[in-house]
């Protein structure tokens, strides 16, 4: 028989069940855990002896076995975190930063007897929990709306108590046990850690669970005697009797026993080596800064004040009060509200663009972002191979390869993996393989087997890990040609290793020495151009065994092949993907691939989405390294190819410790660990359980224009939130100041308490519009974050400049209006006026480095809301509740004054606020 195109004869025939074709060398995708080890220890011992030791058997258990081993071991359902309840969620809502420092006013009011002053503050605590608590709420029932999306029954084999025979039927997922018999087919999802009994044709995805795209083939021993393969310190997922909860089957059946339930599983295990505590994200560690400045400078300036006044006056009473007023004025009190208004506002618009935030301040953690790994596959490219190239062994063209090729993974039984469908969709688009017409002719071939393929099937040589290929034995049509021909497609490697010959366009040669080194230089090229490779060869037999009878077809036939070739595979970049990355990068993220790949593959993939892959690091450069080695190599490097879950986690922790704030974009249980040590965590809608535990954001769509657009989207809440901070503390300063001044060299008090409070109130009201707030562009071009330095140098900048003009006042009041000790309610009438108007007049002009009102305008809200409460603090000296404030009427001439106050600190604010 000549080595031509199959494609050239008549008919096919029934095929015999046979498995496809998967490439190995998948890397374990997490740590060999004491639970693993157990779990492969189980792998490796015989079915009869998992059975003796999980006291069970072939038939299944009994009904009030399963009840007793439920009521004993509890469901089968993974522990949920603490803050998957309502109750505890609402709890932790309280643990803002923010809120520490109102709790400590509430204190300090309630020691004061200030009833009133005790309730607005605790108002406050209040509305700021449950705002930031109902939005995350709702993005959890969001989430449990998603899990519970997937199917949740399993077939299950059970006995009756009465010894009658065993039945199969199907009980939801958490009511197995250990022990109990399972029946997978094809779309299953594993629901608890398995020991396979026996199986056919079985191949699982465990791509949630370690990260390799690839199908994996899974067997287990039938007679129940030996011991199945597997290495004792190989990982549970590699090993080939093992069955892991979170994967699922691709194709074939097979008949499993429960060896772990719910928490006993290698799943739950390492959600548990998670749960230690997430480190501090670059928000919590600005806002716990922030936090306790301002409770530092609470802790400095209100004793100062009672000390002051108090020396003052000769009345401690009333200073102490006045210092607690004080407390509460340097405070701003309403920023937690501001804040968790900003981010449930941010969360509703990031939801219209099909983006689920779970925990609030993960949006500004988005916005401060400056670096985001992501995985390759299915990320910047589209998760599906192609056939690039199909080349003889010197790297020339050849369609025979092309040809063989697709009769091997055509003629495979059941399911393909993705590189066969590629081999076959290129076949077909080439006009080879089966033809298009459905209906056959009688007699060429079974209703299983593709229409009008021209050879028939004879046999098939599974795929196992250990060969790292699979053959199909072919024969002419009709039974006309005597030979049979094997047809082997798999690991360039190991293909080679059975070949003798190689196909030389149409002759024949010795595979010698020479031949075997260009063919690895060829393959070589290909692997550094980012091809992922398999071999063809091909062998001719005799149709029969000596004597006549059938010929049986196992791996020793795989041997003195003839090499064809090479093919040559792509998984082809998505065509969002290079505009998304030059999206982010104009917005100052610099993205990082941390993937499993080989690294000729991922940097292939980088340079087409326009990312310069640099030197690519691998797996093992990384695990050598100590944290401070890595922390210079992570900052260097833009791909790491070849990682497991635990050098991703330590990537991202390098990156944090080098003083970026990281995003991690993955959906896997090998995502988890780095999930977890990112600052922000994103998945999709379609991942674990655990990875969707421990994200922060859902991608519905997972595309990283939709990224790019929450980035955007949590820098317009951070910017929102900061023109607040910087405007109320920068203010409140300045007039705690004041008031520190004015205890000194007056002889009353330049404001009494309810004053000071009702002109807070009145100024944090009007702030409550800045959520929604208009944010210039160059605010959203960079990453934005929490910086409690520079927003003391800003405080302590801006806050004199506030008393300089309120000494300005002061001094009208004084020598212009008589307003001395006889006039003292004008006096205090004043302030509370000028110091009202110019803390709102300054929050336009520290909410843009811009010229306010000119180039800058706030939004309506803004300037409603401003407007409203400069009206209600003009209007209140001539209000009938003027005289239980202490305040009085106000001539003429002081508006004057006030105008001029007014226009000259706004233009030495605008000057010095940069």
């Amino acid at each position: 028989m000549s080595l031509l195109s199959p494609f050239r004869a008549a008919t096919s025939a029934p095929a015999t069940p046979a498995t496809p074709a998967t490439p190995a060398g998948a890397a374990p995708a997490v740590a060999l855990t004491d639970r693993g080890a157990e779990l492969t220890a189980c792998g490796g011992q015989s079915v009869l002896q998992v059975l003796r030791g999980l006291d069970s058997g072939l038939r299944g258990l009994t009904e009030a076995e399963a009840a007793a081993r439920l009521e004993r071991d509890g469901e089968n359902e993974i522990a949920r975190g603490p803050d998957g309840f309502p109750a505890h969620a609402f709890a932790v809502a309280f643990r803002a930063p923010f809120l520490l420092v109102l709790t400590v006013l509430d204190v300090v009011l309630a020691l004061s007897g200030d009833v009133g002053g005790v309730l607005a503050i605790t108002a406050m605590i209040v509305i700021a929990a449950v705002m930031r608590f109902w939005p995350e709420r709702r993005s959890r029932r969001t989430v449990d709306a998603l899990r519970a999306l997937v199917l949740t029954t399993a077939t299950v084999v059970r006995r009756a108590d009465d010894g009658s025979a065993p039945m199969a039927r199907e009980l939801p997922f958490d009511q197995l046990v250990v022990g109990d018999v399972v029946r997978l087919a094809a779309g299953d999802l594993i629901p608890a850690d398995l020991r396979l009994l026996r199986s056919k044709d079985l191949f699982l995805d465990q791509s949630l669970l370690s990260g390799e795209a690839m199908p994996v083939g899974k067997h287990a021993e039938l007679s129940g005697l030996g011991t199945d393969s597997g290495s004792s310190d190989a990982h549970p997922s590699e090993h080939s009797a093992l069955c892991l909860a979170g994967t699922h089957v691709l194709s074939g059946t097979a008949t499993a026993v429960v060896i772990a339930t719910g928490g006993g599983t290698y799943l739950a295990g390492l959600g548990r080596e998670l749960d230690g505590g997430r480190p501090a994200t670059a928000f919590d560690r600005g806002v716990s800064s922030v936090s306790w400045m301002l409770l530092r400078f609470m802790a400095v300036l209100a004793p100062l004040v009672f000390v002051v006044s108090g020396l003052a006056s000769g009345s401690w009473h009333r200073a102490f009060l006045f210092a607690v007023a004080v407390a509460v004025g340097i405070t701003p009190e309403m920023l937690p509200v501001v804040v968790t208004t900003t981010l449930a506002r941010g969360a509703l618009a990031m939801a219209r663009r099909r983006v689920i935030v779970k925990r609030l301040p993960a949006i500004q953690d988005l916005g401060a972002m400056d670096v985001l790994c992501v995985d390759k596959t299915g990320t910047l490219t589209e998760g599906l191979p192609t056939l690039d190239r199909y080349t003889d062994a010197w790297g020339r063209r050849d369609e025979t390869v092309l040809d063989y090729a697709a009769l091997n993974s055509l003629l495979q039984a059941g399911w393909r993996n993705p590189l066969d469908e590629a081999v076959v969709a290129h076949a077909e688009a080439l006009g080879l393989g089966p033809d298009p017409d459905p209906d056959p002719e009688p007699g060429s071939g079974s209703g299983s087997e593709p229409a009008g393929l021209q050879w028939q099937k004879v046999d098939e040589i599974p795929f196992d890990f250990t060969r790292r290929r699979m053959s199909v034995v072919v024969a002419a049509p009709g039974g006309f040609e005597p030979d049979h021909v094997i047809i082997t497609k798999g690991s360039v490697e190991e293909v080679l290793e059975c070949c003798t010959s190689v196909l030389d366009e149409g002759r024949i040669v010795p595979l010698d020495a020479d031949i075997r080194a260009g063919i690895d230089q060829v393959a070589t090229a290909d692997r550094d151009a980012g091809l992922r490779l398999l071999a063809v060869a091909s062998r001719t037999v005799p149709a029969f065994a000596f004597g006549g009878t059938a010929r049986p077809y196992g791996v020793a036939d795989e041997s003195g092949l003839t090499l064809l070739g090479l093919l040559g595979f792509t998984d082809p970049a998505k065509d969002s993907a290079g505009a998304a990355l030059a999206e982010l990068a104009a917005r100052g993220v610099a993205v990082k691939v941390i993937t499993g790949d080989d690294a000729p593959a991922a940097a292939r993939v980088c340079r087409e989405v326009g990312l310069d892959p640099g030197a690519v690091a691998d797996g093992r450069t990384v695990s050598g390294l100590d944290d401070d080695e890595l922390t210079g190599l992570a900052a260097r490097t833009t791909v790491f190819a070849k990682t497991d879950p635990l050098a991703k986690a330590r990537i991202v922790q390098a990156l944090r410790r080098g003083g970026h704030t990281v995003g991690y974009l993955g959906d896997g249980v090998n995502d988890a660990p780095a999930l977890h040590a990112a600052d922000v965590g994103l998945t999709a809608p379609d991942a674990t359980d655990l990875a969707r535990e421990r994200a922060d954001v859902i991608l519905l769509d997972k595309d990283l224009r939709v990224l790019a657009a929450g980035v955007e989207e949590g820098r317009r809440t951070f910017a929102n939130s900061l023109k607040y901070i910087r405007a109320a503390t920068s203010s409140n300063f300045g007039n705690v100041l004041s008031v520190t001044i004015a205890a000194a060299f007056l002889p009353f008090l330049p404001m009494v308490p309810i004053q000071l409070l009702v002109q807070n109130l009145l100024y944090d009201l009007s702030q409550l519009s800045l959520p929604w707030d208009a944010v210039d562009a160059e605010e959203l071009a960079e990453p934005r974050r929490w910086d409690s330095r520079g927003l003391r140098r800003f405080i302590l900048r801006l806050g004199p400049l506030s008393s300089l003009f309120d000494l300005a006042t002061w001094a009208v009041l004084w020598w212009v209006l008589a307003a001395g000790d006889s006039r003292v309610p004008l006096f205090q009438t004043g302030w509370f006026v000028e110091g009202l108007l110019s803390q709102v007049l300054a929050v336009h002009i520290i909410r843009t480095r811009r010229i306010p009102f000119l180039s800058s305008r706030a939004s309506r809200p803004v300037l409603l809301a401003t407007g409203a409460a400069m009206a209600v603090g003009l209007l209140l000296p001539f209000s009938m509740l003027a005289a239980d404030m202490g305040m009085t009427s106000l001539p003429a001439l002081y508006f004057g004054f006030l105008a001029l106050i007014l226009l000259g600190y706004c233009a030495l604010l605008q000057i010095v606020k940069d």
